[in-house]
């Protein structure tokens, strides 16, 4: 792999404002036979058999393998992973919950003769790079050898009519790195054309990778026509909302004139909030919210308690919309507080699946819940581009090497993270890949304002 760092490092280097070398430069760089990436085993999945999820420790699931490089198929691209970062999807798979992911590269490995690549012992995951492309397969035009990019994580195979309207609705619509192989923790990563998009020039290797999932997964949920539709004046209520997602949530409110209100569970985190502008937190930890009395049973009287919380900090209005995530712990609370006619978007449910609300809460106040998953190419596009003009920032904590994501993954299960938490691929250090040192120099202070300090 040196032969290709030794090419990107030179790549970095500007002559008259361009690149230092040309896709007929990278096009001819010999690939390896085989690149180190972070997997986990097939033979593995009962490790933590009869263990609560929070007791699993991704630490001892995660390997550091060396892998062959996949075959290159049509409309693909291999990409030189420099830096990538960690999500909960990552976490969901080095623990094998909700279930092993290899059921998933068992079903796509069943579509076709070249998916069956997917189908192996071993699942090389994560759903975020920064990088530069090494080869294109048959029939990719908008990129070449040497392109700086990121990659957004949506997979689809778009032959049924269902995904042209919006391909998150396609029926073989998959996540990149958890239901394909190949993923983004790893020196090579082999995705989709369509899943590339221009690299932030302003900004480093591990800061660009830093927001590809959260940042286009906030945007569909909150922005996009396809989830809550946010306006100017909305009051915004974001659960998590210093964390991976919740804080670009909180970003896109502030952008567009929402009001955000910001949920915590420590004063450092609301710290963060208030760093990215934010005004109206509630550290739900230091005001004891207990929002479930027991394993079965809710509380509404908390619930109660919160929207008053809220209607103090709003100048007596409910919130327009609510945006959740944790699911099981926080959804009675969410659809309670928001108000008549409003809408509750939810993705992911990190403290559990089977949510409970009372449903007159709902269906008498004519309320919406919608349901959001990621993001489709248009909207991870301009996502990205709120990135690329600096109106979005990374929110990045901690970044490590490529051998220490075991820890990393340890530190988002545990909920021990702040922001995004990255890892290097092929960088040997943090700070490389900035381009636009001018448009770096007029953001600085919210760069360094939105990176986190653990």
């Amino acid at each position: 792999m040196n032969n290709i760092l030794d090419a990107i490092l030179a790549h970095t280097a500007t002559e008259n404002g361009r690149p230092a070398l040309g896709p007929a430069d990278f096009a001819a760089l010999p690939l390896p036979e085989s690149y180190r990436a972070i997997t986990v085993h097939k033979d593995e999945t009962e490790i933590f058999a009869g263990l609560e999820p929070h007791d699993k420790d991704p630490r001892k699931s995660l390997h550091l393998d060396e892998v062959p490089v996949p075959q290159l198929g049509p409309g693909e691209a291999l990409v030189a992973v420099m830096a990538s970062s960690v999500n909960y999807n990552s976490v969901w798979t080095s623990i094998f919950e909700p279930l092993p992911t290899f059921g998933f590269l068992e079903r796509y490995g069943r579509l076709s003769e070249l998916t069956k690549r997917h189908d192996l012992p071993y699942h090389v995951i994560g759903s975020d790079l920064a990088g530069v492309v090494l080869r294109t397969g048959p029939g990719v035009r908008a990129w070449a050898p040497g392109d700086e990019v990121v990659a957004h994580c949506l997979s689809v195979e778009l032959e049924s009519s269902d995904g042209h309207n919006d391909t998150m609705l396609d029926p073989e619509q998959r996540i990149w790195g958890f239901e394909t192989n190949f993923g983004g923790l790893a020196e090579i990563a082999l995705v989709k054309s369509n899943q590339l998009m221009p690299k932030p020039d302003h900004l480093s290797w591990e800061e660009a990778a830093a927001p590809g999932l959260v940042n286009s997964t906030a945007y569909r949920q909150l922005v996009s026509r396809n989830g809550a539709g946010m306006k100017q004046g909305d009051n915004v209520l974001i659960w998590g909302a210093s964390g991976g997602l919740g804080s670009y949530a909180t970003q896109f409110a502030l952008a567009g004139g929402a009001n955000p209100i910001c949920v915590v569970s420590s004063e450092d985190k609301a710290d963060i909030c208030r760093a990215m502008g934010a005004e109206a937190i509630i550290d739900r930890k230091a005001e004891g919210y207990k929002f479930w009395k027991d394993e079965n049973t809710q509380d509404p009287k908390e619930w109660k308690r919160f929207g008053k919380r809220i209607r103090e900090l709003t100048g007596g209005e409910d919130v327009d919309i609510v945006f959740e995530h944790p699911g099981r712990e926080t959804f009675g609370a969410s659809v309670y507080v928001t108000r008549k006619g409003g809408t509750i978007v939810t993705c992911a449910s990190t403290s559990g699946y089977n949510h409970q609300y009372d449903n007159r809460y709902l269906w008498m106040s004519l309320k919406s819940i919608i349901g959001s998953h990621f993001a489709n190419y248009r909207e991870a596009w301009e996502a990205n581009r709120l990135i690329a003009k600096g109106k979005i920032h990374p929110t990045l904590s901690k970044v490590y090497r490529l051998e220490e994501t075991g820890q990393a993954a340890y530190d988002v299960h545990k909920n021990l993270h702040q922001g995004k938490v990255g890892v290097l691929g092929l960088a040997p250090m943090e700070g490389l890949g900035v381009r636009d040192h001018e448009m770096r120099a007029k953001h600085l202070d919210a760069i360094n304002r939105f990176r986190v300090a653990e």
